[in-house]
């Protein structure tokens, strides 16, 4: 399956949801359960299929800016990649 595009606006794909408040909260899929934290829970918690792929990357450069802007477009790219592959994310 092929990364996100600019425009692409990822959210959670059906049956996916999130339960628990805060940095606790945990990501229920059909298959089970993802404890995300850090990074990861950063990125999920803006694929709300209203922000595009690219606005998500915008966003997260700012929080992380001493990554480099390719770097954590890349990154940002797999892990919503591999998500998509595990029916966790739609783009």
């Amino acid at each position: 399956m092929p990364r996100p595009q600019d425009s692409s606006q990822p959210r959670l794909a059906a049956g996916c949801r999130w339960a628990g408040e805060g940095e606790k909260r945990i990501l229920l899929f059909p298959e089970g359960a993802l404890k995300l934290e850090g990074t990861g829970h950063a990125i999920l918690e803006r694929c709300d299929g209203q922000r595009s792929f690219r606005q998500i990357v915008d966003e997260l450069q700012v929080l992380y800016s001493a990554s480099e802007p390719e770097k954590v477009r890349s990154d940002v790219g797999g892990f919503l990649e591999r998500l998509q592959q595990k029916r966790v994310v739609d783009f």
